[in-house]
Formats: structure tokens, sequence, C-alpha cells
């Protein structure tokens, strides 16, 4: 009945966000229902979120502002970011990891134990994060990706108390280090639109 409503409403808020709303459902479902249930595994599951969380709320936002398809350049960066996610949703596997070995649930920290599950999502976090402020520069906008760039500085900082512990600091890191991210996505965000306003 919600996931009806959930359409009905994005129907009635035009066609992109219908499409938003359909996918977003679709993953939603594949994400905790059977038979799929990605959730299980911490490398589809988390692939999952991040694509919903951080690229379809981006493209989407981007959709609806533009009236149309977002620029490349948009897809590009929604892109990286909702890669980059996937190494942010193993963060609330750590303090649930007893549990998750209890369950059957295969996280990321279950797989590979919970010192490399937390090196790969600082890995997974940084270097899109790293290719984003590449991309800037490339396109022009050397003040926002040095905002973007000083901010995965603080990050890395930040992921190497976070590597030391990380089943007890998981949610120190997830409270500051990801507050981060999302602020370079801001960052990102206020170039696109500068470049957009350049070019037309």
């Amino acid at each position: 009945a919600w996931t009806a409503l959930s359409l009905v409403v994005g129907w009635a808020l035009g066609p992109w966000a219908f499409v938003a709303a359909a996918l977003g459902l679709a993953l939603a479902w594949g994400y905790s229902a059977p038979p799929l249930r990605l959730k299980r595994n911490g490398w589809w599951g988390n692939a999952a979120c991040g694509l919903s969380y951080e690229g379809l709320a981006w493209v989407t936002g981007a959709a609806l502002m533009a009236g149309g398809w977002p620029s490349l350049p948009s897809l590009i960066v929604a892109a990286l970011y909702a890669a980059g996610a996937h190494g942010i949703m193993p963060l609330n596997d750590f303090k649930a990891l007893a549990g998750a070995r209890r369950t059957g649930i295969r996280s990321l920290p279950v797989m590979l134990g919970a010192p490399r599950a937390a090196r790969v999502a600082c890995w997974v976090m940084a270097l899109p994060q790293a290719a984003v402020v590449a991309l800037l520069l490339d396109w022009g906008a050397p003040v926002h990706a040095a905002g973007v760039a000083v901010l995965l500085l603080a990050q890395v900082m930040l992921m190497r108390r976070f590597v030391a512990d990380p089943e007890r600091r998981a949610v120190w890191y997830s409270g500051l280090g990801v507050t981060l991210y999302v602020l370079g996505m801001l960052f990102a965000a206020f170039a696109l639109q500068g470049l957009a306003r350049a070019a037309g």
C-alpha cells in the first residue's frame, strides 16, 4: 500500500519524480525483501544504499532543478559520490558485528574482518572524492576543488584514528567523517552550478 502511494505521489510530482520514486522503491524492495534481500551481503547491499542515498537523490534533484536531464559533469559527480557512499554503509555494521555473525548477515566487517573492512571503507570513500577534486580542477573550479580537498584531508586524519579501533570508533567517525563527506558534496554542487551558469 505504501509503495503504491509513493508511486502515486511521484506521478503527481512529475515524470522525473515518478522515475526516481520507482527506482528508489525497486532498490528498497531489493535491499530488504526476498528473494534478493541485498542487505544480507555487504557488497550488494551497500551498493544499493549508495545508489539510492547519494546517486539517485543527486540526479533527481538536479533533474528537477534543471527541468530536464542533468549535465554530464553532474552525472559523473553523482556516480562518484554514490560509489563513495558504498564505503559509508559499513560504518553501521561495526556496532552490529556479533549479531550479524549470529544471524548470517554477510556485512563487510563479517566477510573481511573489522580491521580490513575499515580500511576498505576508507579507501572507497576517499578515492571518489579525490577524483572529484581532479575533475573540478580540470573543469575550471579551483576554489571548490580546494574546498573538497581540504574536507577530504580532514577525513583522512579522522580515518587514521577510526581504523585503529573500528568497532569502537565507527559511530564516532560516522558522525564526523560523513558530515565532512556531505559538505564536500555541497561544494561540488555549487561548483557545478557555477559552471552551468558560465556555460549558459
